[in-house]
Order: structure tokens, then sequence, then C-alpha cells
């Protein structure tokens, strides 16, 4: 009996997980597309300063790149997620 439940929960926890590893949700996106971006523009901010030595123009880079490459990383995931290639 104990077997049977054991065989069943796998059972369904692989259809759920297989399910689930087909498509991700927005949120999961925006998600990566934000942590992806602080480790992003924290290189940016870093480069920028060793480039110029002024904080407020690498500053004003990294803002700029951390909102523009957001969004752009964002589309990117939500496009390759509809692609089955390599699923």
């Amino acid at each position: 009996m104990i077997v049977d439940q054991i065989v069943l929960n796998k059972k369904e926890s692989k259809g759920k997980y297989s399910e689930d590893s087909k498509s991700e949700k927005p949120i999961r996106s925006v998600a990566k597309a934000i942590s992806w971006r602080i480790i992003g523009t924290l290189d940016t901010l870093l480069v920028s300063y060793l480039l110029t030595g002024e904080i407020a123009i690498a500053a004003s880079i990294a803002s700029i790149d951390f909102v523009t490459k957001m969004f752009l990383y964002f589309f990117h995931e939500r496009i390759w997620n509809k692609i089955k290639w390599g699923k």
C-alpha cells in the first residue's frame, strides 16, 4: 500500500514536472531578467568607472544599461521559450 502511494506520487510528479518543463511562466522570466541585470549592471558600473574614473558617469551608464537590457532579456527569454528545439 505504501509502495503503491510512492509509485503513484512519482507518476503524478513526473506528469507535473514534464508539463512545467515545456514552458516557464512570465514571472519566472521577469525574476531571471532582474537577477541577471543586477549582475550585468554591477559589471557595467565597474567597467564604466574604470574607464571614466567618474562614479556619476558610471552610474548613469549602468542605470540606462539596467533598464534597456532587462527588457531585451525578458523578450529574448519569452521568444526562446516558444522554440521547441533542444527541449
